[in-house]
């Protein structure tokens, strides 16, 4: 990386945004700079109307290889206020809400802070050479937001195998465990990447966003509480120009356009 390029990188292209860890000198492990980087490329993903599917991947031979050690920022995640108030959802490894679909294109070793990170992509796509694993507990260190997520999706000896042991685990691995979907040829991560990506796009926007919300929300809501919320969300949506224009162009027998509105 040059002195003055990005450690992320944020490219749009039509409506599919990809967001790059861009350290490749050190394995795209995140330092101050890139956590402040991440936090703005992911908030202005989340706020641009334009911008409606998001893969994630690494520069170089790596994904990104976690927390930068010889950086407390990176791990800290640079958050203002005292001790306790630190703790926050402001990055999306943290949880950020973000109702978009995502896509993580695991490209190499996929280590701590960024398993983390794919656990909340909606879709996982490998490189059969990548890696997975939290090495913290073998540097005497807790992992905190991956504690919290791996059992949420995966089966708990799966999660306590990546969470309490610190070793990696290759990308077969991964996929019989359920944190990867598939597992391609090396050269094709980004190009099943983006060809997933264009398929999502051709859902409304509005309508796929409202459905993820659904998903996500529902999962710590009564049963009741659930529905209610879900069909109100659907009351909402339907109201959009673009489920006017849903059902406009299943009448004429023509493909839809969509405007995110």
């Amino acid at each position: 990386m040059s002195g003055n390029e990005s450690p992320v990188l944020y490219e749009q292209d039509g409506h599919v945004v990809t967001i790059t860890y861009n350290r490749p000198e050190r394995l795209n492990a995140i330092n101050g700079a890139m956590r402040v980087a991440l936090n703005e490329a992911w908030t202005r993903f989340l706020h641009d109307t334009d911008a409606w599917v998001a893969i994630l991947t690494g520069a170089g031979r790596a994904f990104c290889a976690g927390a930068d050690v010889k950086d407390g920022a990176g791990s800290a995640g640079v958050f203002p206020g005292t001790f306790w108030e630190k703790p926050t959802v402001n990055s999306f490894e943290s949880g950020l809400e973000l109702f978009k679909p995502t896509i993580a294109a695991v490209n190499g070793p996929c280590l701590g802070y960024a398993v983390t990170a794919v656990s909340f992509c909606d879709f996982v796509i490998a490189s059969e050479r990548a890696t997975f694993g939290f090495p913290e507990v073998k540097l005497g260190v807790p992992t905190i937001v991956g504690a919290i997520r791996m059992p949420q999706r995966l089966r708990w000896e799966d999660a306590m195998e990546l969470l309490l042991i610190g070793d990696t685990v290759d990308a077969a691995r991964a996929k019989e465990m359920g944190l990867v979907g598939r597992v391609v040829a090396h050269e094709e991560v980004m190009v099943e990447a983006r060809r997933l990506a264009e398929r999502l796009c051709q859902a409304a926007p509005l309508a796929a966003r409202t459905t993820k919300e659904v998903a996500v929300r529902a999962r710590e809501l009564p049963w009741v509480d659930a529905v209610r919320f879900g069909e109100t969300m659907r009351i909402v949506a339907q109201a959009t120009e673009d489920a006017r224009e849903g059902r406009a162009a299943f009448a004429e027998k023509r493909p839809p356009r969509w405007r995110g509105v």
